[in-house]
């Protein structure tokens, strides 16, 4: 298991479209991942269950990462979330 925290640094926090990116990287992998903010957490590959989340910008936002891939699967998901458009 990986977990890291990070601030999202993202003007208008995690939108639909954001999320949408999101939940397609997290696809790619076998591990379970999963997404914390404000004490909730959601499974990361469900987009209604990020969307629930309505993650704002300067959030500070917890993943987890569990399974044979999840070293990979974590550092694929910080890079797209520092390269969200």
């Amino acid at each position: 298991m990986v977990l890291k925290t990070i601030q999202l640094n993202r003007k208008s926090g995690l939108d639909s479209r954001a999320i949408n990116q999101l939940v397609q990287v997290t696809s790619q992998f076998e591990s379970d991942i999963y997404l914390t903010y404000n004490g909730h957490k959601v499974n990361c590959k469900s987009i209604m269950g990020v969307l629930s989340l309505a993650i704002p910008n300067n959030a500070e936002i917890s993943i987890e990462t569990s399974g044979s891939d999840d070293r990979e699967a974590m550092q694929k998901l910080i890079e797209t979330i520092e390269t969200l458009k």
